[in-house]
């Protein structure tokens, strides 16, 4: 597979694994770009699931793209969660990361490990098929890590892309997967942690109400990271205002996509006609589309 990246070496280090050798300077570009976006006012970042859907989101006008773990595996068939594993994952970043210009931040889930050393080899490799930036959770299969394995686990990701060659987004599930104790000083707490151990950005997916996105906001010395669509519907203007640097949207396009499959089946099993056509691109305008 031929993909934007560069082959590098990779040497064992405390945390793992480190590349070596010089990075590809079109992939340090956008990831200083990529990075530079967290200081603005507020982006969007959408989700492609595939190298189509990363091409028209370019087409579009957005100056990054993320890839989403769940688009991928229902595109595969299979549910979200590390159905797939890390090679069969990153073959599909690496497709979308060589489809478009603009920089791709791949959606890692927790690692695709069990150890720190196996997670540094995770964002090793996914530096090394273009990947730009990622998202590491600090939750597996039993519920959140502690926060020290969770802080090790950055590290090494941080050790295997240096800062400033790769954009590292920590998401902590203390909302989405629930804590024991109080969910938005826990938050807090790991994600300086997480900002000490050198992530750039810190996700905090599940969050409902206004005021504690608002409250996230101001307590989290670094840029936060909303997912609009999942479990809340706040728009990203709002979002903006409420501090929040970057709004992404998980699985919801691929959701909608997938939506609209089964509409268009249902009408053509129940009554045969087309009307799920209404509004659908052309297929010449697709071929130019796809020939740029």
């Amino acid at each position: 597979m031929t993909v934007r990246g560069v082959s590098r070496e990779v040497a064992i280090a405390d945390h793992g694994v480190v590349l070596t050798g010089e990075p590809d300077e079109d992939l340090v570009d956008k990831a200083a770009a990529l990075l530079a976006l967290h200081a603005g006012p507020g982006f969007v970042l959408p989700n492609a699931w595939d190298a189509g859907s990363a091409r028209i989101l370019e087409q579009v006008g957005f100056p990054a793209i993320a890839t989403t773990s769940a688009g991928i595996a229902w595109s595969c068939g299979v549910p979200d969660g590390q159905a797939l594993d890390r090679d069969r994952m990153l073959e599909h970043v690496a497709r979308i990361a060589a489809a478009v210009d603009v920089p791709v931040t791949a959606d890692l889930e927790a690692g695709y490990g069990d150890t720190a050393g196996d997670v540094g080899r995770t964002v090793a490799r996914a530096v090394e098929l273009g990947a730009a930036g990622g998202n590491l959770e600090d939750a597996g299969k039993g519920g959140l890590f502690g926060i020290d394995e969770a802080v090790e686990r950055l590290a090494a990701a941080r050790a295997a892309a240096p800062s400033g060659t790769f954009v590292l987004n920590a998401r902590t599930d203390t909302y989405f997967a629930g804590t024991s104790g109080d969910a938005f000083a826990e938050t807090v707490e790991r994600a300086v942690r997480y900002l000490d151990a050198g992530a750039d950005c810190v996700f905090v997916p599940g969050v409902v109400q206004e005021d504690t996105i608002r409250r996230l906001a101001a307590a989290i010395p670094g840029p936060l990271n909303v997912v609009a669509g999942l479990a809340n519907l706040i728009d990203a203007p709002t979002l903006f205002s409420l501090g929040v640097r970057r709004v992404s949207l998980g699985g919801s396009l691929a959701r909608a996509a997938l939506s609209l499959v089964e509409r268009a089946g249902r009408e053509l099993l129940d009554s045969g006609t087309l009307g799920f056509l209404d509004g659908a691109m052309g297929y010449a305008d697709l071929q130019r589309r796809f020939g740029s």
